[in-house]
């Protein structure tokens, strides 16, 4: 069973052909920077690897080059669409309607519009997604996976506002959490790794450092708390949003400083976080400029650390205890940088880096704390789409 993910983030698009259920990788690759005239385009088979340069102005345009390339007759793995099964998709923000993984019709396709302004970010790319892949693999399944849906486990204390509460009874206004999927994922992976090597496994947090950010508490398997709340917005800083930002900053800007609601979105989102603190979005570039002495490119790397640090230690209060730190995506698993600046002066946590192991890059699980540490720091690479075909696989199944 052939079935085809596709993964949207903010900046980038991630996607493998698997067949299901022996989990046979036959394609993958990813577009990332996407919006720059300098867009990294990869796909891989077992027979070739394509890496371009070259101008992804949106969404759209790579998903379009990406079904080019599957059924590309002198590169592609598939003769026509009619041999793939299911088309996974990645959706960031299913609300309050969408706790599990569901069959996409016109109704949830119009839910995820109407969750649009949630994550304007996100849910218009994957809409965009969708739309896409319904022309180009007319007779496949198309499945939407949540992010949200691993955090429905936080409890009330946690994803309650301190508001009217009508606005949640009626309203649905609550954290809801985000990077559900990758946050399974390296959870899951964390548990079976610790379990392996006979350390303990209940308290982790694990923390997606990627275009977008966020860490997740986890207890025994589940999620408690996370740092992204009613949107993809708050929490770390990340790309271009801000993160967390007292709220009166919104008001100053509209009432003060004669900003519109839509331009102080705009602000927020697309204008802010690493890129309003530098100039760049993209940490290669941010940390390339810090080390040719950029002043404040290294400030930037140096908040975006902090602002981790703040998160472990609150969290690991609400655990209780701490028996590993997981680091993943994009920046988490390739940035032995941010890992140093996140762990160092954490020894009081029990957080010791081994700065030569950090420096090695692997494809594997690893850890990178020193041998007697007594919190295991883990390097996971997520694999979000494997996680998404199995969900898809199994919902096939039902």
């Amino acid at each position: 069973m052939k079935i085809v993910i596709i993964n949207s983030g903010s900046s980038s698009i991630k996607y493998q052909l698997i067949n299901m259920p022996t989990n046979e990788v036959i394609c993958s690759g990813m577009i990332d920077r996407i919006g720059l005239e300098t867009s990294n385009l990869s796909y891989v088979t077992h027979a070739v690897k394509i890496e371009e340069v070259l101008p992804i102005p949106n969404h759209k345009v790579g998903l379009e080059k990406i079904a080019q390339l599957l059924m590309s007759d002198e590169v592609g793995v598939i003769k026509s669409t009619s041999e793939v099964i299911a088309v996974g998709h990645r959706v960031v923000h299913g609300g309050s309607t969408f706790s599990n993984t569901v069959r996409i019709d016109s109704d949830v396709k119009a839910k995820i519009q109407q969750l649009c302004d949630l994550a304007p970010l996100h849910n218009p790319a994957h809409l965009e997604g969708i739309l896409v892949a319904e022309s180009i693999f007319a007779e496949a399944e198309q499945v939407a996976v949540f992010d949200t849906a691993f955090h429905q486990t936080i409890p009330a204390v946690a994803y309650k506002y301190a508001i009217p509460n009508a606005l949640l009874t009626e309203n649905k206004i609550r954290a809801y959490g985000f990077h559900g999927t990758s946050h399974k994922y390296v959870s899951e992976k964390s548990i079976a790794y610790l379990k392996s090597v006979g350390k303990p496994y209940g308290n982790c947090i694990t923390i997606h450092l990627g275009n977008g950010c966020s860490i997740t508490a986890v207890k025994d398997g589940k999620s408690v708390d996370h740092s992204m709340g009613f949107s993809p917005s708050n929490g770390l800083i990340m790309g271009t949003r801000s993160g967390d930002v007292d709220q009166s900053v919104l008001f100053y800007l509209v009432n003060s400083l004669g900003y519109t609601l839509d331009e102080v979105n705009t602000l927020l989102q697309k204008q802010s976080g690493m890129l309003g603190l530098t100039g760049y979005s993209d940490l290669r570039d941010i940390e390339a400029q810090a080390e040719v002495g950029n002043t404040e490119c290294q400030l930037a790397l140096a908040m975006n650390a902090y602002r981790i640090k703040k998160y472990i230690g609150s969290y690991t209060a609400v655990l209780n205890g701490l028996d590993a730190i997981i680091f993943t995506a994009g920046i988490g698993e390739n940035s032995s940088n941010i890992r140093k600046l996140v762990c160092t002066d954490m020894d009081y946590f029990g957080i010791d880096l081994d700065q030569n192991k950090n420096e090695v890059r692997s494809k594997e699980i690893r850890e990178i704390n020193r041998g007697d540490a007594k919190v295991k720091i883990l390097v996971i690479p997520t694999n979000e789409e494997l996680e998404i075909a199995n969900q898809v696989y199994e919902l096939l199944l039902r």
